[in-house]
């Protein structure tokens, strides 16, 4: 991660939240009105923590914001966070490519069964990691074959 990434009152005000509901640790909170929906990346490793017992802390986050609630585990390595953001997916391969015009693309492929959950109903899965990608590793593009 080269920037430092600047979060709003309303932001960290959620990161508190989850943290005192779930005990995980949130390092980002991403509000998107658009879908209804809060996005947390956690520090590796506690993605377990932050859903809980058959998604029992998860869901009693997502009832208190009344807003859908997504978990995204940090990496260092923009291969391992995008196969983190597109988990459950099984991703075959993630290719990182400079293009000509300076523009950096990752390729995720993935398998054939799980196109359907990488991509995410109505596409949101898929744009949740092209924003993070571009957040985090200023890649501007994630393509899904």
């Amino acid at each position: 991660m080269t920037q430092k990434i600047r979060l709003t009152s309303n932001e960290m005000s959620y990161i508190a939240l989850f943290e005192n509901v779930t005990g995980a640790v949130a390092t980002d909170c991403i509000i998107d009105e658009e879908r209804d929906r809060i996005i947390f990346v956690v520090k590796p490793g506690d993605v377990g923590l932050a859903i809980g017992k058959h998604g029992s802390r998860i869901k009693l986050v997502k009832r208190m914001v009344q807003k859908d609630i997504e978990v995204v585990e940090y990496a260092d390595k923009p291969e391992a966070f995008i196969r983190n953001s597109f988990a459950p997916a099984r991703i075959k391969e993630i290719r990182i490519t400079d293009r000509l015009d300076n523009r950096k693309v990752a390729v995720v492929t993935v398998e054939n069964k799980d196109k359907g959950i990488a991509i995410g109903k109505s596409g949101k899965t898929a744009e949740r990691t092209r924003f993070l990608a571009k957040r985090y590793f200023q890649i501007d593009n994630v393509v899904i074959r």
